[in-house]
């Protein structure tokens, strides 16, 4: 166990930025998690994070004693409260933090029957909650565009709950020359769509395409979808937050599947 009490200590100035700044975590390949939910997650996929950061306090409560059992002694850094605040990105930190090495940042991808590709999703919460969705619906594979907001910030993180450690999340990739290697369905929502995606079988092997916040899927990309479907509604809103949508997509391929089984 070693015990940092300075700003100036190195390894604490390597943290901070890893906190603060989307391109350090990308040349490091490395993020923090903050607090219990997270960290435990992280160590149900299999995960052992480099570091664990705990204030006093939580040093000895029984949720960190129970963390350590899994840790070797060598992996824990000790800080006050103070200094493990600047770290956390939270208004109300929770007196632990985990270093952890952003899995599968060079893993090969493999056909998988339920991918889900993001375009120029900017929006922390949003991503978040996309992926919290997709995990949650079964889905194996997410790939980002370049311009997605940083999948392993410490926003998109909260939001996502967890959902980052069941799915294999590929940021910066190529939609369109991706798209050609996919197997099965590819659906894009439109609000000009004459099918409904409740018309649509979902029961085979299907990537649902969403796009930006404001603009939607860029035409380029729209044009590979095998399938445009619209989502209907029947009240007075012209349309629906992107992750909402794409919610209302995962989740009618799991009915589906579930009303054949």
């Amino acid at each position: 166990m070693k015990l940092i009490t300075s700003r100036e200590n190195p390894l604490f100035k390597s943290l901070k930025k890893l906190e603060s700044s989307a391109k350090d975590r990308k040349v490091e390949a490395k993020t923090l998690l903050d607090g219990e939910h997270l960290i435990e997650a992280y160590l149900s996929s299999g995960g052992i994070p480099e570091l664990f950061i705990l204030n006093e306090a939580a040093a000895n409560g029984r949720a960190s004693v129970d963390l350590l059992k899994r840790l070797e002694p060598e992996r824990l850094i000790v800080m006050p409260d103070a200094l493990l605040r600047e770290l956390s990105p939270v208004k109300t930190p929770t007196g632990m933090i985990a270093l952890i090495a952003i899995p599968g940042a060079n893993a090969e991808t493999s056909q998988a029957d339920f991918c889900v590709m993001l375009e120029d999703i900017q929006d922390p919460g949003n991503l978040g909650t996309i992926l919290r969705s997709a995990a949650g619906a079964g889905a194996q594979q997410v790939y980002l565009s370049s311009k997605c907001a940083d999948a392993w910030s410490p926003k998109v993180l909260r939001a996502g709950m967890g959902a980052h450690f069941c799915l294999v999340i590929k940021e910066n990739a190529e939609l369109i020359k991706i798209a050609d290697k996919l197997i099965g369905s590819i659906i894009a929502t439109s609000l000009n769509a004459n099918k409904s995606l409740f018309d649509l079988d979902l029961t085979g092997p299907v990537t649902f395409l969403v796009g930006n916040e404001g603009a939607g899927l860029s035409a380029q990309l729209e044009d590979v979808a095998t399938e445009k479907v619209s989502i209907p509604m029947p009240g007075k809103i012209e349309s629906l937050n992107a992750a909402s949508a794409a919610s209302i997509c995962f989740f009618e391929r799991v009915r589906q599947i579930s009303t054949r089984s």
